[in-house]
């Protein structure tokens, strides 16, 4: 792989345990993948060496492939021969582009989206989501990550108590999902595009399926009370454990008409959130992340349970492409 590709050094990078960068950067060696096709053969003749990459660090920025458009994003993504997972239960208004990609969260461009795993709000998250940059924002735009097991220490020793509850209680996710999208909002998801039907009856029953209670409220919005899940999680793999949750997403960005987000995410028992402790979780976040600016083309490949990942606002037009995988 060597021989094909080169792995070059950001200013935004860091180092993680044993010299690891965070992310690690892949650009091609010049002239060694002149098209898409060249591309395809690579990622399929060293799919396994970049997953061992992937596993140490957590993300990688592929910059500079012959990656040209959502079509070619398509093709890229397929390469890797993960099987696509239908965006189900997310709460981010989005568009379909192809069969297995779609816009990132269309919210409004002033409005950050702050720190997350993707979907950890459903009991079926993606392993794996890529991030295609068609249009770089000329101001802003950035698409922060950070290294979730460092997250979990860091904050373990800023918060202890605050965290062994967390790990002893565990959380529930609380939303009301409008009838029909709210594109003004960053989880203006509506219910018929959230269980991909317009049958109350059907949408319900994906909820029971998913063990989440709901109700529909007199207006036709339906409000979700998901079941008990983990703040904090093992990865098996690693042996680490993970800030593994939306928390800080939930309590900062799920304000809008319908939905307080200090009552958007809670104990399991119904306890509510400590505000302070999680305007300190954002900070560490903010403080652990990654930044790099988008350049047209970039490919950014996370692993879902290593990685967080968040938006800053910025100046449109912008145009990331999104693909999730089980």
């Amino acid at each position: 792989m060597d021989s094909i590709v080169s792995f070059i050094t950001l200013p935004e990078q860091i180092s993680l345990e044993a010299g690891i960068h965070f992310p690690l950067v892949v650009t091609p060696k010049l002239n060694s993948l002149e098209d898409l096709s060249d591309t395809v053969s690579f990622v399929e003749k060293h799919r396994e060496e970049l997953l061992v990459h992937l596993r140490q660090c957590g993300a990688i920025l592929f910059r500079d492939f012959p990656i040209t458009d959502a079509s070619a994003f398509d093709t890229f993504a397929r390469a890797f021969n993960w099987m696509p997972l239908p965006y189900v239960g997310g709460a981010a208004p989005r568009q379909q582009v192809t069969s297995i990609v779609f816009t990132s969260n269309e919210s409004p461009p002033s409005e950050p989206i702050p720190f997350h795993h993707e979907m950890a709000q459903v009991p079926k998250f993606p392993e794996h989501l890529m991030f295609f940059c068609d249009i770089p924002s000329a101001r802003g735009g950035e698409t922060p990550i950070a290294y979730s097991p460092m997250i979990y220490n860091r904050i373990s020793e800023a918060l202890p108590e605050f965290v062994q509850k967390l790990e002893e209680k565990q959380i529930r996710y609380i939303r009301v999902l409008p009838n029909g999208d709210d594109p003004q909002s960053a989880i203006g998801r509506g219910w018929q595009s959230t269980y991909q039907t317009e049958d109350r009856d059907y949408a319900e029953k994906v909820c029971h399926e998913q063990g989440t209670d709901c109700e529909w409220l007199d207006d036709g919005c339906l409000k979700t009370t998901t079941k008990v899940l983990p703040a904090i999680r093992l990865d098996e793999r690693t042996g680490k454990k993970t800030w593994f949750n939306s928390i800080v997403a939930a309590y900062m960005g799920w304000s809008d008409k319908r939905n307080n987000g200090k009552k958007a995410v809670t104990f399991a028992d119904g306890e509510l959130m400590n505000e302070e402790y999680i305007h300190r979780c954002a900070a560490i976040l903010d403080e652990s992340s990654v930044s790099f600016t988008w350049k047209k083309g970039d490919v950014l490949l996370i692993d879902n349970r290593q990685v967080l990942h968040a938006r800053k606002s910025f100046e449109p037009p912008r145009r990331i492409l999104a693909a999730l995988f089980q």
